[in-house]
């Protein structure tokens, strides 16, 4: 079943959906800065576009289409996008 998510008055939208190695969402971010927290760990690759993020205790990081981050459960990061992104984010 999928599940259609909403954040930040509709600039970021997702689908969740279940992937034979567990949860999953892809998603587009419109252009501007974020706030994110996460539940469990998870890891982000960007599908498209370009974004820089803010992980905890770190210095701001670019992120091209093809890379990947990964995010600690529990936790708090930012991202900066200067046009829209998408994302697949795996959950571990």
């Amino acid at each position: 079943m999928l599940k259609v998510n909403e954040y930040f008055n509709g600039k970021v939208k997702s689908i969740a959906f279940q992937t034979d190695d567990g949860k999953a969402t892809v998603g587009v971010i419109t252009p501007g800065e974020y706030d994110f927290a996460t539940v469990a760990p998870e890891t982000m690759t960007i599908t498209s576009g370009t974004m820089s993020v803010r992980l905890p205790d770190a210095d701001w990081v670019e992120f091209a289409a093809g890379q990947s981050f990964d995010v600690p459960g529990d936790a708090r990061f930012r991202v900066r996008l200067v046009a829209e992104v998408s994302y697949l984010c795996r959950y571990h």
